[in-house]
């Protein structure tokens, strides 16, 4: 769901309004990360608007739509641009539906490491420390929106896959940003707006069944 660099007192100052603070009033790493996972803890739902940006193998795409997350382990991701597509995890399996190609892959998600599995953080899944190892500042990297810092760390149990991962949160220790940094030099970027928590959502949101005349393709890796 790797921060390794110092933060410096500008970056600590302008994101947290720390002002003419003394250097040991500057947040720390621990606290930080201790007070997102308090916040997304106490969630039972999660909605948001998101943009996700894939950079990789010479290309760049860039999709958006909304999200819905619920405990345990419940996704829903409805790409409306450029085209429409779907993912739904109902927490045993995965299913991506291409309407255009009259296509659904489904995956077991308790074999498959997808790549969304970081975004477990935004529903107090786990804890960032615990999953992200030398996790720190990370000044040298560009906030999305001002006032935010950046985390880093590295992906305890998927560094085959991915080589650090970035959160940027908020001054109210929301994840505004997650960016995922593949081993094979890829960047997958999710950007978060329009957060709305414990909002009701059905179970059915997160239950797909194939549409009549779809081609199913079971994925053997994730069985």
């Amino acid at each position: 769901m790797k921060l390794k660099a110092l933060i410096s007192c500008i970056i600590c100052i302008a994101g947290y309004g720390a002002g003419t603070l003394p250097a040991l009033a500057l947040p720390n790493v621990s606290n930080v990360a201790r007070q997102v996972d308090e916040r997304y803890n106490h969630l039972q739902t999660l909605t948001a608007d998101f943009t996700e940006i894939y950079q990789g193998s010479g290309m760049e795409r860039t999709e958006s739509g909304t999200l819905w997350l619920k405990k345990s382990g419940k996704m829903r991701w409805e790409y409306r641009s450029p085209e429409e597509k779907l993912f739904v995890d109902d927490g045993r399996d995965g299913w991506l539906y291409l309407p255009a190609e009259k296509q659904v892959r489904k995956s077991s998600m308790k074999k498959l490491e997808d790549i969304r599995s970081p975004l477990a953080f935004l529903l107090g899944k786990t804890k960032i420390e615990k999953e992200l190892a030398g996790l720190s500042f990370a000044p040298d990297l560009q906030t999305w929106r001002p006032g935010d810092v950046i985390l880093r760390g590295i992906p305890r149990g998927m560094e085959d896959t991915l080589r650090q991962v970035v959160l940027e949160i908020t001054p109210e220790h929301a994840i505004a940003r997650i960016l995922l940094y593949g081993t094979d030099d890829s960047i997958a970027e999710y950007r978060f707006s329009n957060q709305k928590e414990n909002v009701a959502v059905a179970d059915a949101k997160f239950r797909f069944s194939p549409p009549p005349g779809t081609e199913v393709i079971v994925d053997d890796a994730g069985n």
